[in-house]
């Protein structure tokens, strides 16, 4: 969604007022414990950076303040089965004379390496917004996710809330022994967030930080955007419902179910859960395949029972795993979401946020986005989070 890049002249004036001056004690170099290997990918003068930002969009470049070094990171995270993998992301690391926070970005979904943030091609979400707000004055940390960049050679685990949290929690492990590496200047504050996909991922990476790390970080914010984490009232839906006909939505939709059926060892036959010749056309191209009907079409009839009566016990089990709306958080929270989502449902973010209420958390906000679908919500998001972070500071 190359339309999640583009930000307003608002958003970009207010941004260097986020990030300034704080000061930090150098710590001592540890022994890397999930930094493998880095490398300098590109460095880039504030000149270079507005040269390569003109031919994206004249009005971004316009906002650029400094300089800015790239850093392909490989570090250590561990897959879906807990065995260690070697994952990588990218780092970008402004030319700055004070301490700066670290953010980081958990991405939507893509389907080509290529667009993999380590790759760091033109025109991807890290070459361009990415070097603009680093080059405003802060370290920027993109997990390119198991299954893409160093990882491309096992499946992406579309979806898996474990996964994804520890694969983005890992990276900022790595972010931050690469940090103290290269004897950047660091204020320890961090911030995540993420839309889409990297909203559901953000919320799962922000449950790991706050339930498993203890104070090992200084998380002061997370802004989730449009996520999918009510999880099971989310295969219900689309199960049982008529949901759009839109392709790039029924790719979404079939790749979660896939993985799943992977990743739980269910490995069913995709007769057991398409029609035909659906299921034909998905053995062979995957969540590649064009879909142009209602989602609930394609299903078997026996599957879809299965689910309604909740006799498929194995398939639910599978998806009620990888919920992540129901718990408490501490930090500062904010769900944003476009309440005309046809592809990601309003709903979910709205049971996120009555289960959260219902526990006690006082940090949380829902802000709904009138009108606005899965894509023209994305500028509200920014907007929102730019408020929301300046609000923590």
């Amino acid at each position: 969604m190359k339309s999640f890049f583009r930000l307003s002249s608002v958003l970009l004036i207010a941004l260097p007022l986020l990030f300034i001056g704080c000061k930090t004690t150098e710590p001592a170099a540890p022994e890397n414990k999930y930094l493998v290997s880095n490398s300098v990918i590109g460095s880039f003068t504030k000149a270079q950076l507005t040269t390569q930002l003109t031919t994206f969009d004249p009005t971004l470049a316009s906002f650029l303040r400094n300089g800015i070094k790239v850093y392909k990171v490989i570090y250590k995270t561990k897959n879906t089965d807990g065995a260690e993998i070697q994952a990588s992301g990218v780092v970008l690391i402004p030319d700055v004379p004070s301490a700066v926070p670290m953010v980081s970005v958990q991405h939507g979904t893509i389907f080509d390496d290529a667009d993999a943030p380590s790759n760091y091609n033109p025109n991807t979400e890290a070459s361009t917004v990415g070097a603009l707000f680093s080059s405003l004055g802060y370290i920027l940390v993109y997990p390119d996710y198991i299954g893409f960049g160093a990882s491309k050679n096992v499946p992406h685990p579309y979806e898996h809330r474990e996964s994804l949290g520890t694969a983005c929690l890992d990276m900022i492990r790595a972010a931050k022994e690469l940090v103290t590496q290269e004897k950047a200047q660091w204020d320890e504050r961090l911030y995540i967030g993420g839309y889409s996909q990297g909203g559901g991922a953000t919320m799962a990476l922000q449950k790991k930080i706050e339930e498993e790390t203890g104070s090992e970080f200084n998380l002061r914010a997370s802004s989730c955007g449009a996520g999918a984490y009510d999880k099971t009232a989310f295969m219900n839906f689309l199960i049982n419902s008529k949901s759009s006909a839109d392709a790039q939505a029924n790719r979404f939709y079939l790749w979660v179910l896939l993985t799943y059926d992977r990743i739980y060892k269910l490995n069913r036959p995709m007769t057991a859960y398409f029609k035909e010749p659906f299921a034909t056309q998905i053995a062979a191209t995957k969540e590649r395949t064009t879909i142009t009907v209602s989602f609930d079409q394609i299903l078997t009839d026996t599957f879809k029972s299965g689910v309604k009566n909740n006799t498929d016990a194995a398939f639910m089990a599978a998806v009620k795993d990888n919920d992540v709306f129901d718990w408490k958080p501490r930090t500062p929270t904010r769900l944003y979401h476009g309440d005309a989502d046809v592809t990601v449902y309003p709903f979910t973010s709205q049971n996120a946020f009555n289960a959260m209420q219902k526990r006690g958390a006082t940090n949380v906000q829902i802000m709904l986005f009138p009108g606005k679908n899965h894509a023209t919500a994305i500028q509200d998001y920014l907007l929102g989070t730019l408020s929301f972070v300046l609000s923590t500071q």
